[in-house]
C-alpha cells in the first residue's frame, strides 16, 4: 500500500435518508492507484462514491478523503474538498447551452481563476489531454457520446486533482468509445493521478489491477488481481 492515503475509510456505515445502504466499510486507497469498484445494480457503488465527495453525509465511522475528515466536514468546506477531486458522471452533466470551451471556463471561474491567459492555457491543456484540442468551439449536442464524456473528463482535470472519482463513466457508450475513455483514464493514472472507478461492466473491470466488490451492502472482496494496470490491447489505446 502506498504511504500516502487519499481515501481512508474505517468501519463506515452509509445511509440514504434513514436506510442503511452499506455497512462496516473499511477501504484504503493510496496515491497512484487505479481501483475498480464493482457490484450489481443497487449494491451501493454510487452511494460509496457520493460519500467520498460529500454528496452523502457521513454519519457513522471514520473517513478521510484528500486530507479532509468527512465526519467533521462542515458544509462550507465541501467546495474545498471537491476542488481537490475530479468527478466524472455517467450522464456527462455538461451545460448544453454553451460551447465546450465555455463549459470549462464556467468551472474555472467558479473555482476562483482570474487570469484570462492562465485560464485559456489551462483550458487548452486539458482539452489536449482528452484529444479534443480542435473542438472547443463546438456545442455539446454536436459531439458524440464518447466526445461528451471526454469533455467531462477535461472538466474533472481543470484544477489538477490528485484523485478522480468516476461513476459508470462508460455506461452510456458503445464498446469502442468505452475503451477510448478507459485509455484516457489509464494515461492519467500513468501520470500519477489516482483513479477510483465504479462499473458493472466486467469486461472493463477485467483490466483492473485492484478490484473492490460490493454485495448485499458490504465489501465482500478487495483484491489485487495480478494484472498490469491498464494492460489494454494495442488497438484500444488512444
Amino acid at each position: 500500500m502506498p504511504e500516502e492515503l487519499l481515501i481512508d475509510f474505517k468501519d463506515v456505515s452509509i445511509f440514504q435518508s434513514e436506510n442503511l445502504v452499506l455497512n462496516n466499510v473499511s477501504l484504503r486507497i493510496g496515491k497512484g492507484e487505479f481501483v475498480y469498484i464493482i457490484g450489481k445494480t443497487g449494491s451501493g457503488k454510487t452511494s460509496l462514491l457520493k460519500t467520498m465527495y460529500a454528496d452523502l453525509e457521513l454519519k457513522q465511522g471514520e473517513a478521510k478523503v484528500a486530507g479532509y475528515d468527512l465526519l467533521k466536514l462542515r458544509n462550507r468546506e465541501i467546495p474545498h474538498l471537491r476542488r481537490k477531486l475530479g468527478i466524472v458522471f455517467q450522464d456527462f452533466q455538461l451545460l448544453f447551452d454553451r460551447s465546450v470551451d465555455d463549459n470549462l471556463l464556467f468551472v474555472l471561474k467558479a473555482t476562483g481563476w482570474k487570469n484570462k491567459k492562465e485560464m485559456k492555457d489551462r483550458l487548452n491543456t486539458v482539452l489536449e489531454k482528452v484529444g479534443l484540442s480542435t473542438k472547443g468551439y463546438k456545442m455539446p449536442h454536436q459531439l458524440s457520446g464518447g466526445e461528451q464524456q471526454r469533455v467531462a473528463i477535461a472538466r474533472a482535470l481543470i484544477n489538477n486533482p490528485a484523485l478522480i472519482l468516476a461513476d459508470e463513466p462508460t455506461g452510456n457508450l458503445d464498446t469502442k468509445a468505452s475503451m477510448d475513455i478507459i485509455s484516457i483514464f489509464c494515461q492519467l493514472n500513468r501520470e500519477g493521478i489516482t483513479i477510483v472507478m465504479v462499473t458493472h461492466e466486467m469486461d472493463i473491470a477485467a483490466q483492473a489491477k485492484r478490484i473492490v466488490r460490493l454485495l448485499d451492502g458490504q465489501i465482500i472482496e478487495d483484491k489485487l488481481t495480478g494484472a498490469k494496470t491498464c494492460d489494454l490491447p494495442e488497438q484500444t489505446r488512444s
